[in-house]
């Protein structure tokens, strides 16, 4: 074993965060799993208190993975194998509400799936059929770590307790489409929580989304449709306030880590949420998931 290993901090950087600056680098790794290989390169890091923290660009460095393209499930199995337990996952947004405005930073609580089941959603399949709970798809731990930190924050606020909508994409919103998430109740909208959300309560790890708001979408009557140069220029921006965040939380999201608080609740949690009787569940499903959570489902 590697003398970084685990590694028990992922970061997953989304559209307009590509990589960890200011922290030490240790090592590039690119680990095989039973569903392929991860989105690319994972890279470690150590910060100056010795924190090790592995890094993946969800949609690959130089963006060349669209959301449905890229492979959660690989991603998530990869990180499980370096003993990831925390991961703060941060992604582009657009805006719902008025209040949350482009440059803002958001921690959602809910999700509202919209994909159109063709990302692959979980890794019990083909012979193994077991429920995750999900009815509160996001770390409260970790949404406590980084609230405490909210005022790192420039030129933007922070909020949360919010309603993520997750669409497939790559297209934005129609106007209609807009209005309709407003009337769900959404607060903010991206292409990217989704599965990876779900992946990670199956492989038991601790998962908050970051959301950076880039735009308002197009629900606003009095406001010029969602363009692409609008998006990055606000991509550019947030990605500054990102790098600051994360240096800030990162000492606290350890001692969660540490003090096995993070896990409370998820640890052991699909032990006994398998459903297919022993005698029925398929040998191929189960070596898979040995991968993921071994000794679980072997008889």
């Amino acid at each position: 074993m590697a003398s970084y290993l685990p590694v028990k901090i992922a970061v997953i950087g989304g559209s307009g965060l590509y990589n960890l600056e200011g922290i030490e680098f240790v090592a590039e790794v690119n680990p095989d799993t039973p569903w392929g290989k991860p989105s690319d390169a994972i890279t470690i890091a150590r910060t100056a208190d010795g924190t090790h923290v592995a890094f993946l660009a969800r949609h690959g460095r130089g963006h060349y993975l669209t959301p449905t393209e890229v492979p959660s499930r690989a991603n998530m199995a990869a990180l499980k194998s370096l003993g990831v337990e925390a991961i703060l996952a941060f992604s582009a947004v657009g805006s719902l509400r008025e209040e949350l405005a482009p440059r803002d930073f958001i921690l959602p609580s809910q999700i509202i799936d919209r994909t159109k089941g063709i990302r692959p959603s979980t890794f019990f399949e083909d012979g193994i059929v077991a429920h995750a709970m999900f009815a509160d798809p996001f770390s409260k731990v970790l949404e406590q770590v980084i609230w405490d930190q909210r005022d790192v924050l420039e030129g933007g606020k922070f909020h949360k307790d919010k309603t993520l909508i997750c669409m497939e994409g790559p297209q934005f919103s129609t106007r209609a489409e807009s209005n309709m998430y407003r009337s769900f109740g959404a607060d903010v909208i991206n292409m990217s929580a989704l599965p990876e959300a779900k992946l990670a309560r199956e492989a038991e790890m601790a998962y908050q989304m970051i959301c950076m708001s880039t735009d308002y979408d197009c629900w606003k009557e009095h406001e010029v449709a969602v363009t692409v140069e609008a998006v990055v220029a606000n991509l550019n921006a947030n990605s500054a306030n990102a790098q600051r965040v994360l240096k800030a939380i990162l000492p606290g999201v350890r001692k969660v880590v540490e003090d096995g608080s993070v896990l409370e609740g998820l640890k052991g949690s699909m032990r006994f949420a398998c459903m297919t009787a022993p005698a029925k569940r398929s040998k191929a499903a189960v070596e898979k998931l040995e991968f993921l959570l071994p000794g679980y489902y072997t008889v």
